[in-house]
């Protein structure tokens, strides 16, 4: 049975730095490393891929953030993936910056990529939450779409490194291994 990967973003050069594209950078991470590439289809790009044993659609929804679900619903139909098979990677404001868990279920908290996806898929997929830690002061929307700071950046490769690789483990493992190997740690980059 196929696994889903998706990684959530805005489209757009101007969106490409942004923290609310971590889910973007840590699927074309993963596509790098399968050698894959881009077909547009599902109001996003996808590509096929294999992780050992197992076949994977990788995607990014082109619908601009709040209106994910609609990429990932049609994708998941057309592909037959059940929830427990789809991997939602994306940016988590509750999270320092640098950490990365993996969560099976749960609410939004806010964060409209994974409200649209609930509307159109469904609520019981493994999220892979990457750390982009709160502003220090209220701007929320200014903060998610803003760049990652300069004493940031260098950290952004291993960032994007951990979370591909805690992706890639969930699909070869399942998400128990997996969540009991991030969950525990206080940082992973």
């Amino acid at each position: 049975m196929t696994w889903l990967v998706v990684g959530l973003g805005n489209p757009g050069r101007e969106y490409a730095g942004n923290r609310h594209n971590i889910g973007f950078m840590v699927v074309d991470e993963l596509v790098r490393r399968a050698g894959c590439d881009w077909r547009e289809k599902f109001n996003g790009r996808f590509t096929k891929a294999r992780f050992g044993d197992e076949d994977v659609i990788l995607l990014e929804p082109l619908t601009f953030m709040n209106r994910s679900g609609t990429s990932v619903g049609a994708a998941g139909a057309f592909f037959k993936v059940p929830q427990d098979r789809a991997v939602v990677v994306h940016d988590e404001l509750d999270l320092a910056f640098g950490q990365v868990r993996v969560k099976v279920g749960g609410g939004h908290a806010g964060h409209n990529g994974l409200r649209s996806i609930f509307s159109h898929f469904g609520k019981e997929f493994v999220r892979v939450r990457v750390g982009i830690g709160r502003p220090a002061h209220g701007d929320v929307s200014g903060w998610v779409l803003s760049d990652f700071s300069k004493d940031e950046a260098p950290v952004v490769p291993r960032l994007v490194d951990a979370a591909a690789d805690a992706v890639d483990r969930v699909v070869r493992e399942g998400p128990g291994p997996v969540m009991n190997a991030y969950n525990g740690t206080s940082s992973v980059v």
